[in-house]
């Protein structure tokens, strides 16, 4: 699936590891990327939503869909959904959250 990000901070964390903003321990930095490959080897939605250890969820309060990067951090996204079966989407990756209570 293709991704892309709305946020200037989590652009900088992707092409370089670091960021102002989110300030990740080296174990937290690597599941963020492996979350991003994820996506990207994701050929329809089912590939994410069948892995358990993701806990995809839509987030009804927020409108927006969230998988786990770890216990503590969820990365936030919309999707532009390509068909109408709604399998196949683009990924518009809008936060690094904490996300207590999992």
């Amino acid at each position: 699936m293709e991704f892309e990000f709305s946020n200037k901070q989590l652009i900088k964390l992707y092409e370089t590891g670091k960021s102002k903003k989110y300030r990740l321990q080296p174990a937290v930095l690597k599941k963020f990327f492996m979350r991003i490959q994820q996506i990207e080897a994701a050929v329809t939605i089912h590939d994410l939503w069948k892995n358990p250890s993701l806990n995809f969820e839509h987030l009804e309060s927020k409108g927006i869909y969230s998988i786990r990067v770890d216990k503590v951090n969820r990365l936030e996204f919309d999707v532009e959904w390509q068909n109408d079966e709604k399998t196949i989407g683009k990924f518009i990756i809008k936060e690094l959250s904490k996300h207590y209570g999992d």
